[in-house]
């Protein structure tokens, strides 16, 4: 036997040791499209769920908006976790999903500026405002407010203290709030509006500073996560784990207020 044969052999022999049931799961393993704002949470759920339960799910993170033009266009996902439930609401308006889904989060928005800066976050704003009046705020970052539901909060936000026409020139947008995040702590920009999930996170917080923006200056982030029509078993399985204390432990502590439940 030649050795090119007997490495094919050995290949094939190994092949067969992998459990059918496993690789059936690699396999058929849900796509689930989740608001970037989720990204540190419902990694560390994804990775609970697997080991408590040996199903796994496949994550993509985006825009709210641009996920919910993907489904519109066919997109295989089974499950939508949105940071504006208006999105889910329009989807199930057009018969695209199981029914009008569950509010699993409210979301926060936070002024965050790199460390170094000469930004200095607090609540209300007012030291953004100062430097705009002074003319030194060059670069400032938030995610797209046309698609990502985080993006139009921090417009909000800005109106509502007068500083959106003046700060427009210097916006630097992200595709969705994820990437404004690492715009707002590149070094290059003074700052910039993110979540107060990713802000939370270890790989960001030991980079900048942040404070909380006050609800009174924005619509609330009602976010709602519904399953998609012919969603499968896994996905439904996820689903119902979203909703478990474990998970609703974990969206606590990366920053999410909860629905009572």
């Amino acid at each position: 036997m030649t050795p090119t044969r007997r490495r094919l052999l050995l290949a094939a022999a190994l092949a067969c040791l992998v459990p059918p049931r496993l690789v059936a799961a690699q396999q058929t393993a849900p796509v689930v499209a989740a608001a970037s704002d989720l990204q540190f949470a419902l990694t560390e759920i994804a990775a609970a769920f697997t080991r408590d339960t040996g199903q796994s799910v496949r994550l993509s993170f985006g825009s709210t908006g641009n996920f919910a033009r993907q489904i519109r266009a066919g997109a295989p996902f089974e499950l939508f976790l949105a940071a504006d439930e208006s999105f889910v609401a329009d989807l199930d308006a057009e018969g695209l999903t199981e029914d009008a889904g569950d509010l699993y989060a409210l979301g926060r928005i936070v002024l965050i500026a790199p460390k170094g800066s000469a930004l200095t976050p607090d609540p209300r704003m007012d030291d953004l405002a100062r430097m705009l009046g002074e003319g030194r705020i060059t670069r400032f970052a938030i995610a797209n407010p046309d698609h990502a539901p985080y993006g139009l909060r921090a417009r909000e936000a800005l109106m509502a203290r007068g500083l959106w026409d003046d700060i427009r020139p210097a916006l630097v947008l992200g595709e969705n709030v994820s990437q404004a995040a690492q715009f707002a702590l590149s070094g290059d920009a003074a700052g910039g509006i993110i979540a107060l999930s990713l802000a939370l996170a270890p790989e960001l917080a030991e980079r900048g500073e942040f404070a909380l923006i006050p609800q009174d200056l924005h619509a609330p982030l009602r976010q709602r996560m519904v399953l998609l029509k012919d969603a499968g078993e896994v996905a439904r399985a996820f689903h119902a784990y979203l909703q478990g204390a474990e998970a609703r432990a974990v969206m606590t502590r990366h920053g999410f207020e909860l629905p009572e439940g």
